[in-house]
C-alpha cells in the first residue's frame, strides 16, 4: 500500500459483536482447518482487522503445536485474548455447537435411512471429494508454512518418518522442535515467523485493535497463580466428569470408555484433525469396535460436509457406537446416542479449553522471540507431511476398498481426480466440490 495513507485503527468490538461474530463463523466454517483459518485470516487480519498479521501467526504456530483441533483453539485464543477467559470460553464453544447438532441430526439420519440407494449414492460420491480435499489441505498449509529448503526438508522427514517408517506422531513433532530450535541459532532467517521472506512481506491491511506492538492486555499476562488456577480448574472437571460415568455404568462401561480413550485422543495425538483421525480410526474401529471402517469413511464424508472443525467426526463416532451399545437402553436409542455423542465431544474438546486459558499468557509473553517461534515454525512444517501421509492413507482406502489384493475402484479414484481438478484449477469452494460430488455419486449408482 505504498503512497497510500493507511485507514486508522478499528474500534475494539464489544462482546455482543464478538458473539455474533464466532456465532456466524462457527455456522459457516466449512472447509476443515485449511478454510477455517483461511475464514479467521480474512475476517479477522484483513477485514476486520482485529488482530494483526504477526499476531495471528504467533497464536496459529501455537494451536499448531497442541494436540487437539487447531481451529479451534486459535478461534479460542483470539477470543480470549480480546474478552478474557468469557471470551474464549464463547469463541471455542461456539465453534463447536452448530456442528455438534447437527451432527447428531445427520447421524441418526445415516443410521435410519443411510441404506438406502438416495443415501448411498450421496456417500460414495463424497468419499473421493473427502480424499481430494485433505489433499488440498495439506497444499493450502504448505503453501502457507514451507517458505524455503529447510522447511520443506523437514516436511518431507516427517512424511517419510510416518509413513515408512511408522514412528509415532509424537515423537515426530519433539524431533522437528529439535530441528527448529538448532535452525533458529544457524539459520535465524529461516525460522523466523514468515520463513525466509521475512516480516516485511507480511500483508497488513492497516492498523489492527491487537497490533504488532499492542501491550498485551492485564488479563493475558502471566502469573503462577493464574496458571494453577487453570489446571486445578480443568483436572477437577475432567475428574468430576469422569467419575460421574463410573458411577453411572462402571470401569467398562460404553460411556466410560469413550470419556477415557477420548481424553487420551485429546492429548496424545498432534497436529489436528487431520494427524488424530488414524489414532481414532484405530481405536475406535479396530480396537473398540464402536462402528465399523466403512462408517468410519461416512462419519468423515459427514464432518466434511457440516461446519465446525472437521474432529467433529468423533460425534459420529460416539452418536454410532452408543447406538450400537442402546446405552440408554433398546427403547431410548436416539437419546441414548446423542449423549454418547455430547460425553465424547466434552472430553475431545475440554482439554483445548485448558491448553489456551493456560498455556496463552505464555505464548503472549514469547511474541517475537525466536527461540520460542523457531520450534513452532518447524512443527507447522512436520504437520504438513502428516497430513500429506493422511491423504495417501485415505485414498489407498478408497481406490482399494478390499485391500491390495482387491479390485481397483476406477469410479471412485475418476471422482477423486474430479474433486481434485475444481479444487486445484478452477478453485471451487468446499461446498460446491461436496454437492456436486455428491450429484455424480447419484448419477455412478444409477447407471450402475
Amino acid at each position: 500500500m505504498s503512497g497510500e495513507a493507511l485507514p486508522p485503527a478499528p474500534a475494539a468490538p464489544s462482546r455482543w459483536t464478538a458473539f455474533k461474530f464466532w456465532l456466524w463463523l462457527g455456522c459457516l466454517s466449512f472447509g476443515g482447518p485449511a478454510g477455517q483459518i483461511a475464514l479467521m485470516h480474512q475476517e479477522l487480519v484483513e477485514r476486520r482487522r482485529w488482530i494483526s498479521e504477526r499476531r495471528f501467526l504467533h497464536a496459529l504456530n501455537y494451536c499448531m503445536l497442541l494436540p487437539g483441533p487447531e481451529a479451534q483453539q486459535l478461534a479460542t485464543y483470539i477470543g480470549w485474548l480480546m474478552h478474557r477467559s468469557w471470551g474464549g470460553l464463547m469463541a471455542g464453544a461456539l465453534f463447536v455447537l452448530p456442528s455438534l447438532l447437527l451432527l447428531i441430526g445427520l447421524s441418526w439420519l445415516y443410521l435410519v435411512h443411510g441404506q438406502q440407494p438416495l443415501v448411498a449414492g450421496l456417500f460414495f460420491g463424497i468419499k473421493p471429494a473427502v480424499t481430494a480435499l485433505v489433499l488440498h489441505a495439506a497444499h493450502r498449509i504448505g503453501g502457507r508454512v514451507l517458505r524455503n529448503r529447510w522447511l520443506w526438508a523437514i516436511a518431507v522427514a516427517a512424511f517419510v518418518a510416518i509413513f515408512a517408517l511408522k514412528l509415532p506422531f509424537p515423537l515426530i513433532i519433539a524431533a522437528a522442535a529439535l530441528a527448529g530450535w538448532l535452525g533458529g541459532r544457524w539459520q535465524p532467517q529461516a525460522f523466523a515467523t514468515g520463513g525466509s521472506h521475512g516480516g516485511a512481506q507480511l500483508a497488513q491491511a492497516g492498523p489492527a485493535v491487537i497490533d504488532d506492538h499492542t501491550p498485551t492486555p492485564a488479563h493475558a499476562r502471566f502469573s503462577r497463580a493464574g496458571l494453577a488456577r487453570v489446571l486445578g480448574l480443568g483436572m477437577g472437571l475432567w475428574l468430576l466428569s469422569m467419575a460421574a460415568l463410573w458411577l453411572w455404568g462402571g470401569t467398562q462401561g460404553v460411556l466410560t470408555q469413550m470419556g477415557w480413550f477420548f481424553s487420551k485422543a485429546a492429548l496424545l495425538t498432534f497436529g489436528g484433525a487431520y494427524a488424530v483421525l488414524p489414532y481414532v480410526y484405530q481405536g475406535a474401529v479396530e480396537q473398540q469396535q464402536w462402528l465399523s471402517a466403512a462408517q468410519m469413511m461416512d462419519g468423515l464424508a459427514l464432518g466434511e460436509t457440516t461446519p465446525g472443525p472437521l474432529i467433529m467426526v468423533v460425534a459420529f463416532v460416539g452418536f454410532v457406537g452408543g447406538w450400537g451399545a442402546q446405552v440408554l437402553g433398546p427403547d431410548a436409542l436416539f437419546a441414548g446416542a446423542a449423549l454418547a455423542a455430547g460425553v465424547v465431544t466434552w472430553f475431545t474438546f475440554m482439554p483445548s479449553f485448558v491448553f489456551i486459558l493456560a498455556g496463552g499468557p505464555l505464548v503472549e509473553a514469547s511474541h517475537g522471540r525466536l527461540g520460542f517461534t523457531a520450534p513452532l515454525t518447524a512443527i507447522s512444517a512436520a504437520v504438513v507431511g502428516v497430513i500429506l501421509n493422511l491423504a495417501l492413507f485415505f485414498a489407498l482406502h478408497l481406490l482399494w476398498p478390499q485391500g491390495w489384493g482387491g479390485r481397483f475402484d476406477a469410479l471412485s479414484a475418476a471422482l477423486m481426480l474430479a474433486a481434485a481438478w475444481a479444487l486445484f484449477r478452477w478453485r471451487w469452494s468446499v461446498p460446491r466440490v461436496l454437492a456436486a460430488s455428491a450429484l455424480l455419486g447419484l448419477a455412478a449408482q444409477a447407471l450402475s
